[in-house]
């Protein structure tokens, strides 16, 4: 099992942008893929980033797609999420998730297919 704990989330107006962190901790992390979701209150849990073991793939939902950038850092064990033009419906809890791989080419967009998670971060954009 790998460790994760998100930070950065926050109060932001509309437009604005906030860094997202997640620091791993337990094992080998470039030997995860990793990804980001969040949950708004009353629905449920949706993809929004994923990143490949080595960062090379990169993969996001729609509804962020131009706005959003994921990217990780092997060397400090931690993956970041970029917000930028930050909306009102951005507003959630936001998740890490880890899965370990044993192949480089793969981004996992699932929230199932993840079996490692951190106790999120809320971010709430005001307009």
């Amino acid at each position: 099992q790998v460790q994760l704990v998100e930070s950065g989330g926050g109060l932001v107006q509309a437009g604005g942008s906030l860094r997202l962190s997640c620091a791993a901790s337990g094992r080998t992390f470039s030997n995860y893929a990793m990804g980001w979701f969040r949950q708004a209150p009353g629905k449920e849990r949706e993809f929004v980033a994923g990143i490949n073991r080595s960062g090379s793939r990169t993969f996001y939902a729609d509804s962020v797609k131009g706005r959003f950038t994921i990217s990780r850092d092997n060397a400090k064990n931690t993956v970041y999420l970029q917000m930028n033009s930050l909306k009102p419906e951005d507003t959630a809890v936001y998740y890490c998730a880890a899965k370990i791989l044993a192949s480089n080419l793969v981004v996992v967009t699932t929230t199932p297919a993840y079996d490692n998670w951190g106790q999120g971060t809320q971010v709430t954009v005001y307009s």
